[in-house]
């Protein structure tokens, strides 16, 4: 996702010069578990590789900022703009997403040395005191990087969960496992009206999540905790996945082609459950948020209790006066955690999973995508997509906000996503 650059106040340029630094810093300290073959492997044609996302944000800064901005500047490598340009079609060719793990060279150290060429113009052209719509742009890159930082760890545990050796990205010591929830989630009643959503546009925002308009909702509750894994394996045993009726006709044809019988990673035998995590194979924790589920099944899991998943104007509008606090990437655990029992209100709103809506992702009244190759991403994806909201526990957690629209393909599995039930009140 990306956002129409806008103007800065100067006293801001230091503000953003540090968010650089410490962005940049958190990718490599994210890749500093790595082999050379572990961050060259792709393990299916939606994942990239870890070296292909240190390179692909490097590229973004050499491309968007330093080569139009920085007289004098030296392109590390030509063929960098083919290997490591991703959907920007007004800038060139690239090379094939499915064949991002074909890249068996430049090896991780040259990789590691183009960002620091690139760091090193960028920090020239900070010294240079550029103008307002230039740091927009690092702004820009520097949350463009943060996406990457998430879906590094997420692709990293696709990939090892395919290794037949399963090994741990962190300490494998297990987390560890709480009590299964007690007894159901409340629900908090939302009244109906004419409410507004979308970013108000006084900080960064991604141009997806505006403008701000207004919209119409009728009476709904919300439940005030995400669905568990206990409640998961009672969808299981009841026959979720063998039944047709609760599934959308799509759903269940990739359901049955593909042999769903649990989430993605999990494993089962007599009732037992464990599933893989960036700590290694782990037993499931019955009071943590079921994750690793497509729209499909938490579709299909919410019409099975009797309920639906909230649309994105009901979530932003429940979510907008919650805290920003959770269980984000920066904590270290990197899996979901149960919900607090000490906590009120809505629970688990930020962190842990992101939470599957029933809304496709389409444009917001008046969207206008950004002039140039920034504003290639959002507005063309508008088709066939939909709306996760929230954020995950590998999401940083300065990235996040009640506006941010997430979304994905409705079979996507590897994503740390999960649900939290709605119901018209």
């Amino acid at each position: 996702m990306h956002a129409k650059p806008v103007s800065r106040p100067a006293l801001e340029r230091s503000q953003i010069a540090r968010f650089y630094r410490e962005v940049r810093d958190t990718s490599r300290a994210l890749a500093a578990p790595l082999s050379d073959a572990d961050a060259t492997v792709q393990s299916m044609p939606d994942a990239s590789p870890a070296k292909w996302h240190l390179a692909h944000t490097t590229w973004f800064f050499e491309t968007m900022v330093v080569e139009p901005h920085l007289s004098g500047y030296r392109v590390f490598d030509p063929h960098y703009n083919f290997l490591f340009n991703s959907y920007y079609e007004t800038i060139g060719p690239r090379l094939a997403r499915p064949q991002r793990g074909m890249i068996t060279r430049p090896a991780l150290d040259e990789v590691y040395a183009y960002r620091e060429h690139v760091d090193a113009a960028v920090e020239a052209l900070f010294a240079r005191a550029p103008s307002g719509r230039i740091m927009a742009l690092v702004e820009l890159g520097c949350h463009h990087e943060q996406q990457h930082q998430e879906l590094l760890l997420t692709d990293i545990l696709h990939l090892f969960a395919r290794n037949p050796l399963m090994p741990a990205y962190k300490d494998p010591s297990p987390v560890a496992v709480e009590a299964a929830a007690s007894g159901p989630p409340g629900y908090k009643t939302f009244e109906g009206g004419i409410i507004e959503i979308g970013h108000d546009g006084k900080s960064f925002a991604f141009d997806c999540e505006g403008p701000r308009h207004r919209a119409l909702i009728e009476p709904f509750r919300l439940a005030d905790r995400l669905v568990t894994n206990a409640e998961w394996i009672e969808f299981i045993a009841d026959g979720g996945y063998r039944n047709p009726v609760p599934w959308l006709s799509e759903g269940w044809i990739k359901a049955c082609a593909e042999a769903w019988s649990m989430p993605l990673y999990w494993e089962g035998r007599d009732g037992d459950y464990t599933t893989m995590t960036l700590r290694g194979r782990q037993p499931v924790d019955p009071a943590a948020p079921v994750c690793h589920v497509s729209y499909y099944e938490a579709d299909a899991f919410a019409r099975w209790c009797g309920r639906r998943l909230p649309t994105e104007v009901e979530w932003e509008h429940a979510a907008k006066d919650v805290p920003l606090s959770g269980n984000f990437a920066d904590s270290g655990r990197l899996r979901p955690r149960q919900a607090s029992a000490a906590d009120t209100g809505l629970r688990q709103m930020f962190g842990d999973v992101w939470e599957w809506t029933g809304s496709a992702f389409l444009p917001y009244p008046r969207f206008r995508p950004a002039h140039g190759a920034v504003g290639e991403y959002n507005g063309k994806f508008m088709s066939g997509q939909y709306v996760l909201r929230g954020g995950s526990c590998v999401t940083p957690r300065g990235h996040i906000r009640a506006s941010y629209r997430n979304f994905f393909i409705p079979d996507a599995r590897w994503q740390f996503s999960g649900l939290r039930l709605a119901e018209d009140a």
